[in-house]
């Protein structure tokens, strides 16, 4: 079996630190058992460009007792938890082709590892792979029934292509699932993107301006952490909708150029391109720390930081200093990347458990109509989401009520008033 991981000894603790998430799953653990039973992915390959963590791995696991062939690489160079790659080959036999802190060169050699599998679905985090399919292996397209995709980012990307009619195959946007946005994008993010940033660090966030870029669903819990953490919060936005709720959530909002210049902490979390460049960084205060948790390390214009940088050093793991020819310090994290996982574990299991039930049941839903689906990007069913969420609390031990015949009928009515 082809693969490439970094070192095949760390299965054990592997297969330790999954079965640890696993134990938070229960969700998906019901989706695997009936999966495994079912068989609804049988003789179907599936090529997945995913965040390599524990419950990544119990994601795997369900679609290969669905029936698929899998094969899995990294979707971000910084994400991968090595001992859960050597894990998943070892004790599954599936192909993972990621290794922690892999070049660019490399990434994209993985990508193509997965997609020479020629899947007939996709799973990305990010669009990487359906990008690729789209630009330089068009030869799959022929093959493949659809796809589906993990974040804000890779669906803004993929919507974009669906505008322009050159999506070649149905992709169902898991990240628009309540079940999904909800509760990984803010719950989620938000507590990993705390504690990346704290491990990285160390430093205290009481007492501290922290600059939240952007105020989707992943921005509106790490400003929920951060200001539970005793910070002062502001929110930086472009959209009045987003800014005026920010500012009824008890946040100040102000413009990039004015939160540059009080900031001690910076996170952008908004799938866009240089939200924070070249002249911000010359703002910041001595000491100023720098960090993302969008997909692409594009949020944080790097190259601009570059060009004013007379002195760069590596103080602490994931802690690079930029000693700017202003000579104040700027401390970039995680080398741009999605701080949550560049230097924490990423999301908690039990939030993930909601996420990949969407995963694997949309993948369920691409196989069983593929005769019916268009060349476009679709929600996730309703009846998925709320099963999902129906499921999710049952594990909970919570229980809700139901409506009344009467109930039914007076919503299903015009005619009843007060």
């Amino acid at each position: 079996m082809d693969y490439d991981v970094k070192d095949m000894t760390l299965a054990e603790p592997g297969r330790l630190a999954v079965e640890w998430a696993y134990r938070s799953m229960p969700v998906l653990a019901l989706i695997r058992k009936r999966f495994a039973k079912e068989k609804p992915l049988r003789g179907l390959r599936l090529g997945a460009c995913l965040h390599v963590t524990t419950e990544t791995a119990s994601l795997m696991e369900t679609l290969k007792a669905g029936g698929a062939e899998v094969r899995l690489c990294a979707s971000n160079p910084l994400s991968t938890q090595d001992y859960v790659a050597a894990y998943l080959v070892k004790y599954h036999s599936i192909p993972v082709y990621a290794i922690k802190g892999e070049d660019t060169e490399t990434y994209y050699r993985h990508i193509h590892a997965v997609l020479d599998m020629k899947p007939h679905l996709t799973m990305d985090d990010g669009a990487d792979l359906v990008s690729m399919i789209h630009s330089k292996r068009k030869d799959l397209i022929r093959g493949i029934v659809g796809g589906t995709e993990e974040t804000t980012t890779g669906v803004i990307r993929l919507r974009a292509m669906a505008r322009r009619g050159v999506l070649r195959f149905p992709i169902v946007a898991v990240n628009d699932a309540q079940t999904k946005y909800l509760f990984d994008n803010r719950y989620g993010t938000g507590q990993s993107t705390i504690d990346g940033i704290i491990r990285a660090t160390n430093r205290l966030v009481a007492g501290s301006v922290f600059v939240v870029c952007g105020y989707g669903w992943c921005s509106r819990g790490l400003a929920m952490r951060a200001h539970g953490l005793g910070a002062s919060v502001v929110v930086t936005e472009v959209d009045p909708l987003k800014a005026l709720e920010a500012v009824m959530d008890g946040y100040r909002v102000m413009p990039i150029d004015e939160a540059a210049q009080i900031g001690d902490f910076f996170c952008t979390l908004t799938g866009n391109i240089n939200v924070i460049r070249r002249e911000h960084f010359l703002m910041m205060k001595d000491g100023a720390i720098v960090s993302n948790s969008g997909h692409f390390n594009v949020e944080l214009d790097l190259d601009g930081l570059g060009r004013i940088t007379k002195k760069k050093r590596k103080i602490r793991e994931f802690v690079e200093e930029y000693t700017l020819k202003n000579n104040r310090r700027v401390y970039v994290l995680g080398e741009g990347r999605l701080i949550n996982l560049a230097a924490a574990e990423g999301h908690p299991s039990s939030v993930m458990d909601m996420s990949f039930a969407n995963q694997a049941l949309s993948a369920e839903y691409l196989a069983k109509n593929v005769k019916i689906l268009k060349r476009q990007v679709y929600a996730v069913p309703e009846d998925i989401d709320h099963e999902i969420a129906r499921l999710k609390l049952a594990a909970m031990g919570v229980r809700i009520d139901a409506l009344t015949p009467e109930q039914r009928k007076y919503l299903a009515s015009w005619e009843m008033g007060t």
